[in-house]
């Protein structure tokens, strides 16, 4: 028992930060009456949280490598706990968002790139793989417990509490610190490279943003946007903005390598097939995941009526299969590979999303939808299982916390995009079955359309029949085209639930292909630098 103290603490600054984000997801409703806001509101504070985490994980990995991996894993603890501080007493939605979406955001980036490096530099071999397996498993509990916790919290007390609980834990982390082994000295700390972190910072955060205001500026002909640009939705200008910044990340990079300074990232490490395929894999199972989670919370609580304990307790199913799939799946992976566990997976989750799509109905059918979610995080936990091991065995032990940083920017970037990409069909899909189901709906006079079209034209949200019903009685409508608005609101609600839901099996779909490069039996990744008994194998396993 003594040797696992430091997974201990680690595992719980792990459990924390998968907590606090299916607490949000489950509490999305509630948030919109206490702050009085809209869905896209609350989707943005959670799209955020991501996008921070996602665009300084790299610098927060860098950081480890400069100031020590122990050190900053505690400073990350003690800034994330000042911001689940103030989350919990955030009077505003802007207070909320600089408390949970940039101060803990922030701490998430300095925690969980040194947390990665810690736990493989902490165990070797069959304990290592064990250790990530257990990583993996208590990402699970968290996700378990976040939807049944925090809807329980939301409904009878109030959210704000769990947020004043993680203070508690990230307190107890901190008094444990001993737990976690000192790292040794080291011959030469690498520099900062501050352009490099600018650079990548703002290249994600520009790509994020266009696709997280796609929902309200529209794709390509503009909807409610700020500005247009040659009378196009800016959306596609500022994401190809971010790409070229990114690309002009990718020059700076290679010119500071090619002057020996040190580089933020070590762009030869996207040339190990291993690493390059754990990653992509992970960006998509992070992207799949949190896209369903946004999605589905509010099928149950805005199309079914669902309070968020209720909610939390028909997610229960997902979390716990992903917790013991997690947990179970290190060692399947030793017997048949990660590759072919990876695959497996995909197939499950491809499965899965098909039964959701068949359960999202006027009534829902408990059973069915039970079923689904359970496989739903059979898939889920059977990839976290693998990807995590894969993506660090890939590396060697001076290149931990750069490959950490790399591990979770993907994590995080899957997640920014789910929330941001899926949440933007959504809304999407919705406006356009709206808009379809009114134009076709012969109850409906030319004045009903034109109203309803005017109102589109404003922006559309994600909101209860009951609330279409009253807006309709508002605009004066006599009460059968009442009906007739709110009936057709109700099938487009639906269309747009099942639309979305679809993506994420298309992204499932699309994920076959960067599973190439992961390892077969008998292998868990080659590494350029270090092996060990538990990887005994090339550079390209499995090819």
């Amino acid at each position: 028992m003594r040797r696992w103290r430091a997974l201990i603490v680690l595992g719980a600054a792990q459990f924390l930060m998968v907590l606090d984000t299916s607490v949000m997801n489950v509490s999305i409703s509630q948030l919109v009456e206490d702050f009085d806001t809209e869905v896209t509101s609350i989707q943005a504070v959670i799209t955020l949280y991501a996008l921070v985490m996602a665009a300084f994980m790299l610098i927060g990995g860098r950081f480890g490598d400069i100031l020590g991996r122990r050190r900053v894993f505690l400073i990350g603890m003690a800034v994330y706990g000042v911001g689940s501080a103030l989350t919990s007493v955030a009077p505003t939605l802007w207070v909320l968002a600089l408390g949970w979406s940039v101060i803990e955001g922030l701490g998430a980036a300095l925690v969980l790139p040194s947390m990665a490096a810690l736990v493989a530099e902490s165990y070797r071999g069959r304990d290592r793989s064990v250790a990530y397996g257990v990583i993996g498993g208590l990402a699970g509990a968290g996700i378990a417990v976040g939807p049944l916790l925090g809807g329980w919290v939301t409904t009878y007390l109030t959210w704000r509490l769990v947020f004043a609980g993680e203070v508690v834990v990230v307190l107890a982390v901190l008094l444990f610190q001993g737990a976690i082994p000192q790292q040794p000295p080291v011959d030469r700390r690498p520099g900062l490279d501050v352009v490099g972190a600018v650079l990548s910072a703002a290249g994600l955060g520009l790509g994020v943003l266009g696709v997280l205001q796609s929902s309200t500026w529209g794709w390509v002909q503009p909807r409610n946007p700020p500005f247009t640009v040659l009378g196009f939705a800016p959306t596609l200008f500022v994401v190809g903005a971010g790409v070229v910044v990114l690309f002009f990340f990718r020059v700076w990079e290679e010119r500071r390598e090619a002057r020996g300074e040190d580089p933020l990232v070590h762009l030869a490490l996207f040339r190990r097939p291993a690493l390059s395929s754990g990653l992509m894999t992970l960006l998509s199972q992070n992207l799949i995941l949190l896209g369903l989670f946004f999605t589905i919370p509010l099928y149950l609580q805005v199309v079914q009526g669902l309070d968020a304990f209720e909610t939390g307790l028909r997610l229960l199913p997902v979390s716990v299969t992903m917790l013991v799939a997690s947990m179970g799946g290190a060692r399947l992976g030793r017997r048949a590979g990660p590759r072919r566990i990876v695959r497996l997976a995909l197939v499950v989750l491809l499965v899965a999303i098909g039964w959701l799509v068949a359960t999202i109905d006027p009534q829902l059918d408990d059973a069915q939808f039970f079923w689904a979610m359970a496989l739903l995080g059979l898939g889920v936990g059977l990839l976290a299982s693998q990807l995590g091991n894969v993506v660090q065995s890939s590396a060697g032990e001076e290149e931990r916390s750069e490959v950490g940083g790399l591990q979770f920017t993907a994590q995080n970037l899957g997640s920014a995009l789910g929330t941001a990409l899926i949440g933007s069909l959504l809304i999407g899909a919705l406006a356009q079955a709206f808009t379809t189901q009114v134009e076709q709906d012969p109850r409906l006079s030319d004045a009903a359309r034109q109203q309803t079209s005017v109102a589109l034209e404003a922006g559309i949200n994600f909101v209860s029949t009951d609330q279409v019903h009253a807006a309709a009685e508002d605009a004066g409508l006599p009460p059968h085209e009442v009906e007739a608005v709110t009936e057709s609101y109700a099938s487009a609600q639906l269309d747009g639930l099942k639309a979305a839901v679809l993506a994420t099996g298309g992204i499932t779909l699309a994920s076959f292909l960067v599973t190439r490069g992961l390892p077969g039996a008998g292998g868990t990744g080659g590494r350029g630098r270090e092996r060990d008994a538990a990887d005994p194998t090339p550079d390209e396993p499995g090819r």
